[in-house]
């Protein structure tokens, strides 16, 4: 009798550690940020024996994000292989290339092979958090093809036309016509389309406050929300930020992690199974602005939305959560001042380093240090941030995880695995 209870038991614990082998996916793209952004991040707003939340999620791999043509991605051809699984060019938007090259990439049954696409024929739910504007790569290449990523009108239309869950982001332009004022600013598209009525007609809640989110309906079933008329932050030089006397995000605007929150709560309702795609945009526009300061609040908002989605996997451990970047952006490093009794630290950094990269301090090229917070022995050291370009860089990203099958992060780690690994949680299968 014993031993047939005992394999009762075998069986079960079996069948439910099969079951157990899927679940949800958060993937959260702080574009442009690398590990130095991350250890900048960590010392300003932390201290350097601190942890952020990008800290404590324990796996972790070398990402590897080379393209077809390149060895270093573009946010569009990054998105694209993240959302599909495959190597493409580096001007590819949700195609294999762009241009007269562009190719859609499709099964035998014609059906796009984007997780995103694939997870809505099965009936799971799909959302996308942008801080940008709606059209950015980093999430619309999960849902949208393109032989250029400056089709914004088709991107935008593209996204309502999906049936995608939740919708959050800046970019109120590019669903409003021409002649028509929205909410924050008149609309752009040429096509006379009026993407927001139109989602509303499809059964979306529309929102564009930050109050109206947090208001949302608990029995809101799709959302729409656009909450600046481009992006939600400035993406600007500092000097040209204080001429215009612009803050570096809008401070009317919801936050990454507010988004993030609220995408959760519409995804998760009745404990269903569903891919949120969240990318912080500024991490990366601000980067190729070599403003140091976008990049570091940029990061820190970013590791804020990190930290939901942790609250949620203590809810829902049938959960992976996972976060990359595709490139570097500016190739930003901090340089420590030490503080040393001979050695005073300054008020004012030089403009550039002995080789010629720019130097920024807390207001840009030319100004004070930054401050770290208190490290293990109560110390606020000082340093510097260098730039290495302005265009995006390859090299020192990192993949990082926590959840279901986190512990396939490890080692070093192509762009394409990405994909594979939320495919497995999501469906059992790394196949399209």
């Amino acid at each position: 009798m014993r031993s047939i209870i005992a394999f009762c038991i075998a069986v079960t614990t079996l069948a439910t550690a099969a079951v157990a082998q899927t679940g949800s996916v958060v993937f959260i793209h702080p574009d442009g940020a690398s590990a130095a952004t991350w250890a900048a991040t960590r010392a300003l707003y932390v201290g350097p024996d601190s942890d952020l939340n990008w800290d404590r999620l324990p796996a972790i791999a070398l990402y590897r994000g080379h393209m077809r043509d390149s060895l270093t991605a573009t946010s569009n051809g990054g998105a694209t292989t993240h959302a599909y699984g495959i190597k493409v060019a580096s001007d590819a938007f949700g195609m294999t290339a762009g241009g007269d090259r562009a190719q859609r990439i499709a099964d035998e049954n014609g059906n796009s092979t984007s997780i995103a696409h694939q997870a809505l024929r099965n009936g799971l739910r799909v959302g996308l958090v942008q801080s940008g504007i709606a059209p950015e790569p980093g999430t619309a290449a999960f849902l949208s093809s393109v032989p250029s990523r400056r089709e914004h009108e088709k991107i935008a239309a593209d996204l309502i036309a999906s049936g995608a869950h939740v919708l959050l982001s800046g970019g109120e332009r590019h669903f409003l016509p021409e002649g028509t004022e929205g909410i924050h600013g008149p609309g752009e598209r040429t096509d006379g389309r009026n993407l927001i009525d139109e989602a509303r007609a499809a059964g979306y809640t529309v929102v564009r406050t930050r109050e109206q989110l947090a208001e949302l309906p608990a029995s809101t079933d799709r959302v729409l929300g656009l909450f600046a008329w481009s992006s939600t932050f400035n993406d600007k030089d500092e000097q040209t930020l204080a001429d215009r006397g612009l803050p570096l995000f809008d401070p009317d605007a919801p936050t990454l992690a507010d988004m993030t929150r609220a995408a959760i709560d519409v995804l998760s309702r009745d404990g269903s199974k569903f891919l949120l795609v969240v990318e912080e945009e500024g991490t990366d526009n601000f980067g190729n602005k070599n403003n140091a300061a976008g990049v570091l609040e940029a990061a820190r908002r970013a590791d804020d939305a990190i930290g939901i989605a942790q609250g949620f996997l203590v809810e829902r451990p049938d959960t992976l959560i996972i976060t990359t970047a595709d490139s570097d952006g500016g190739g930003l490093r901090m340089v420590g001042i030490p503080q040393l009794p001979f050695v005073q630290t300054p008020d004012r950094l030089p403009e550039r380093d002995a080789n010629g990269s720019p130097i920024d301090g807390i207001g840009g090229t030319g100004t004070a240090p930054f401050v770290a917070e208190p490290d293990q022995f109560g110390q606020r050291l000082p340093f510097a941030v260098l730039w290495s370009a302005q265009d995006d860089v390859a090299g020192g990203v990192l993949v990082r995880a926590q959840g279901l099958n986190a512990h396939r992060v490890r080692g070093s780690m192509d762009n394409t695995e990405v994909a594979k690994l939320m495919r497995q949680t999501l469906f059992g299968t790394q196949s399209p």
